[in-house]
């Protein structure tokens, strides 16, 4: 049975993961970096210390990880006011499922940018708990973000399902005992090792129903 059911932001409910490539991408170029061929892939689902560490010291981005953090955030910040890329009915399935099931969010986002974000989709109030990863010890895909939210909510892990679209998510989310839900974003599959995790891969997150999610327990 599933007491909860606990989402991710970027590639779930907003298309953000291409956006925050290309202002990571034009970042790290424009701060004498270099952009390796696999890290877009490693850079999702870590927390804002741990992406900022990455491109100051792995990618030699000439700034320190704390400039890097307010600067990448800033430019974020700046996207999202001129828009947010809601995914098509992203926020009617969360409703959906919020008219019977506490919803959590657990996000690598900044909480400034998963606040603009909720507000702008009008969906703040659907999340009983919401936490971004820069709040825990550890990014995805260590399970920290899940077991938190699900503490927050006061609900087992293991009675959540979680909807996850990027492989280090899944894995998180596996790794906190939750039933994952996979929606991988068509720009980004799923690592095979992942894939194996997920409970369910759906090709969109329309087809996120509540009787899919009963089907889960």
């Amino acid at each position: 049975m599933t007491d909860a059911v606990v989402f991710d932001l970027d590639g779930v409910i907003v298309d953000s993961e291409p956006v925050w490539e290309e202002v990571r991408r034009a970042y790290v170029a424009e701060h004498g970096g270099a952009w390796q061929p696999d890290t877009q892939r490693r850079l999702m689902g870590m927390s804002t210390g741990e992406w900022a560490h990455y491109l100051s010291g792995e990618l030699g981005v000439d700034r320190t990880a704390e400039q890097v953090a307010v600067e990448v955030v800033e430019e974020m910040t700046r996207r999202y006011r001129e828009h947010v890329p809601l995914i098509d009915g992203a926020d009617q399935v969360v409703r959906r499922l919020a008219a019977r099931w506490p919803l959590g969010l657990a996000s690598s986002s900044p909480t400034r940018l998963i606040e603009a974000a909720l507000a702008a989709t009008g969906l703040t109030d659907a999340f009983g708990a919401t936490l971004s990863t820069e709040q825990t010890e550890r990014g995805k895909p260590a399970p920290d973000v899940y077991l938190s939210v699900a503490q927050r909510l006061g609900v087992e892990p293991t009675r959540c399902a979680a909807v996850e679209d990027s492989s280090n998510g899944v894995r998180s989310a596996a790794a906190a005992g939750m039933r994952v839900v996979a929606v991988p974003h068509g720009s980004y599959p799923l690592d095979p090792d992942a894939a194996g995790l997920a409970a369910v891969t759906l090709n969109a997150i329309g087809e996120l129903t509540p009787e899919l999610v009963d089907e889960l327990g």
